[in-house]
């Protein structure tokens, strides 16, 4: 087994994660490594995940706004899909991210290998390569493996079942796609393939998609979905899967009666696991949980001071962008700034038409937890802008703290929700309350100021909607 020179930093996966730290701990002056078992940088997210997921996403939604526009006097014909020309869009973006990726590594110095690591020691990795093995020693090692696809048990072994990376490699467009999962991830895809022309039926063992997010926030893009699926089955399961006649025959349980029904595909979406198990974490002293994350404390530190562990083998949420964000911290402790994982919230979006963001206390995660909130909503009926755009089902709400009318958590549903919570998560991060964003002047006509307006809505100020007994006394 060859042996390297002792590595200032090594990072083991190059995740949103694994770079932002490699790259952070480079540019203060530490000599580092970037392991990851594929050629191709960036992880999940880029290749299999976040970037090719909204680049279909982005067609999809262009396809259902040219339907709308029939509404308004513009009509298209039916659009013609050539999903060899869409794979190659889709794949064109991820290259040439992954060269970017890559380009930022080399100017950095930062030396990366492709191969599998697993650790031998508390301070040494083994590299598997396609040509030689590696005995790598390192000062400090950040973790960053991420996650992958939970699979149903019982599944038979065919191509017809998906997972959200096979789902993006695009085949072909099924005529019938059976989603499992009404999480976001399956309702993202979902909407993927019904747009380009699949009859989409989606099974959910909750009784409310996006569980995560409050009913009302989903509630709109719930009765899109309704409008666009075949089928959207609440409070059910599946029960079991057969290939047979060049089909998925699926048997569904709801309400205590068994269904069944055929598919050409099957999408399975039901959450996703840490990829710690082939990292040969029992040859270290690090503390592991049964479930495979590991605990780590601010400094993103598992009990070992010198080993790090960030994104997605940490725990929930599985983002990218806290994943990147830790990734920063824990290149910084290891090159002695100070820094520490203290944030207040962390934005989650589902990109699908509507989108739906949220951040912070969910309504339904207070009333759970008993933590006292006041709240100001703005319908987005009541928007200029939403009303000329065609959003109108839209909606802003607000949580505020009764103590100091702090804002505690914000949802937001409608065009372009990703984009509106970021001005929610800083005014929790700041800590603003409910004068500071109302007393914010934002331009007008934008759904920007729904944000602002739904502040009014609590401060008793709105004048864009009338509200009985509105008086500020």
């Amino acid at each position: 087994m060859k042996q390297k020179d002792t590595r200032d930093v090594v990072v083991v996966g190059a995740g949103p994660g694994g770079y932002a730290a490699a790259f952070r701990a480079a540019d203060l002056g530490k000599k580092v490594t970037l392991i990851d078992k594929d050629k191709e940088l960036g992880g999940v997210c880029l290749n299999r995940g976040c970037i090719p997921s909204k680049a279909l996403l982005h067609i999809s939604k262009t396809i259902l706004d040219a339907q709308d526009l029939s509404k308004m006097g513009v009509h298209f014909d039916k659009p013609t899909i050539n999903i060899n020309k869409v794979r190659n869009h889709k794949n064109k973006i991820v290259t040439k991210l992954n060269r970017g990726i890559s380009h930022m590594a080399k100017a950095r110095g930062v030396e990366v290998i492709c191969g599998e690591a697993s650790f031998l020691s508390n301070h040494a990795l083994e590299v598997k390569t396609e040509s030689e093995n590696l005995n790598l020693l390192f000062e400090n090692c950040i973790i960053a493996t991420g996650s992958r696809s939970i699979n149903l048990p019982g599944l038979p072994q065919s191509s017809r079942l998906l997972t959200s990376k096979s789902a993006l490699d695009l085949e072909n467009i099924p005529g019938s796609l059976l989603v499992v999962g009404g999480g976001i991830i399956g309702l993202e895809l979902g909407q993927v393939y019904s747009s380009l022309g699949s009859k989409v039926t989606v099974v959910e063992f909750l009784p409310n998609l996006i569980a995560a997010a409050d009913t009302d926030i989903v509630k709109p893009l719930q009765s899109q979905l309704e409008k666009q699926f075949k089928n959207i089955y609440l409070s059910s399961k599946v029960v079991s899967v057969e290939e047979k006649n060049n089909k998925l025959k699926v048997s569904i349980q709801k309400n205590g009666k068994i269904t069944s029904e055929s598919f050409d595909k099957a999408l399975v979406s039901v959450g996703r696991k840490p990829n710690t198990d082939t990292l040969q974490i029992g040859n270290t002293d690090i503390l592991i949980q049964k479930d495979g994350f590991i605990p780590v404390n601010e400094y993103q530190q598992t009990n070992l001071e010198n080993i790090y562990a960030i994104g997605d083998i940490v725990g929930n949420p599985m983002l990218a962008h806290k994943a990147t964000h830790q990734g920063k911290v824990a290149a910084e402790v290891c090159a002695g700034v100070p820094s520490a994982f203290d944030v207040e919230a962390i934005p989650s979006v589902v990109y699908t038409d509507p989108e739906v963001a949220w951040v912070g206390v969910t309504e339904l995660y207070a009333k759970e937890k008993n933590i006292p909130f006041k709240k100001g909503e703005f319908p987005w009926v009541a928007s200029g802008r939403a009303t000329a755009v065609g959003s109108t089902y839209g909606k802003t709400k607000i949580l505020f703290s009764p103590e100091n009318n702090k804002v505690i958590g914000v949802g937001i549903v409608g065009v372009g929700a990703g984009d509106l919570i970021s001005e929610a998560a800083l005014a929790i991060e700041m800590g603003a309350d409910a004068e500071d964003l109302s007393l914010t002047i934002h331009p007008h006509p934008t759904l920007g100021e729904t944000v602002g307006l739904s502040a009014e809505v609590f401060t008793k100020t709105i004048t864009d909607l009338f509200i009985q007994n509105n008086k500020k006394g």
